[in-house]
């Protein structure tokens, strides 16, 4: 009877773990078409949208993910990056938004900048440690909710198992981490700048004190012909002074009588 039960547990147990594949396969698949449905409906917005797009509140972070600028998924080939990318430019291309020209301007430079990006195999290759970085601190985020929901004897179910969540989830997390490195960098920026600063006024004090010295020496040198003529001067009047008492003749002194 105890070997039947063994038995029995064992078969529900690999019955449970097939069953809990397809159920992960599944959600899978519906992520990836929603992705792929967001991505096709995205890519037929018009011109003004498109620059609405790039140009909308907080732009400045979002547009520091090259994926995102040009709605694309990062595992998309670079050659097919650079097609998607020459489509967008000429929607939003200054020259087809007159009416709008100077925002079409802002969002063409944005895509050109994330191109860039793409094309330098450093940068690329870092936006994409990033994305996949983005992918496993939301998957440790998920495990940890599950692990308290357990802990408090509660389902385990999680928000982040609807699909759409997932991969808003997934997109904050990707947008906290280039938002994080752009504050390094500018950090980093801003601590060159204060150190070019110090170093710039170090040498203006520098050559302040070199263009005080080399003044003092001119006019040192300047000065040359007047101190000897002074000193000329003074050594000639010093002479004829002498020349005088010598003259004059020695006077001995008065004798003075003894006194007794």
């Amino acid at each position: 009877m105890a070997t039947h039960s063994t038995t029995g547990n064992a078969s529900e147990v690999s019955s449970s773990t097939e069953n809990v594949k397809p159920v992960k396969e599944g959600i899978f698949k519906r992520f990836m078409s929603e992705v792929k449905e967001i991505e096709e409906r995205d890519s037929v917005l018009t011109s003004k949208q498109q620059i609405d797009r790039l140009l909308r509140p907080g732009s400045t972070y979002f547009n520091l993910n090259p994926f995102e600028v040009l709605q694309i998924d990062p595992a998309t080939s670079r050659e097919d990056i650079k097609k998607h990318y020459r489509k967008l430019s000429i929607l939003v291309h200054p020259d087809k938004n007159i009416e709008d020209k100077d925002r079409a301007q802002q969002a063409f430079e944005a895509i050109s900048k994330a191109w860039q990006i793409i094309q330098d195999d450093k940068l690329y290759k870092r936006c994409l440690e990033i994305i996949s970085e983005a992918k496993e601190k939301t998957d440790f985020m998920i495990a940890e909710k599950r692990k308290k929901l357990k802990k408090e004897g509660l389902p385990t179910t999680v928000d982040e198992d609807d699909p759409a969540k997932l991969k808003h989830a997934v997109w904050v997390q990707t947008c906290k981490l280039f938002a994080d490195l752009e504050r390094q960098r500018r950090q980093l920026e801003e601590r060159e700048m204060q150190e070019r600063k110090r170093q710039r006024e170090e040498e203006i004090v520098e050559e302040e004190k070199a263009k005080r010295q080399t003044e003092w020496e001119q006019k040192w040198e300047d000065s040359r012909d007047e101190r000897v003529d002074s000193w000329r001067s003074w050594s000639s009047s010093s002479s004829s002074k002498k020349k005088k008492k010598t003259k004059a003749g020695f006077k001995p002194p008065k004798h003075k009588a003894e006194t007794r």
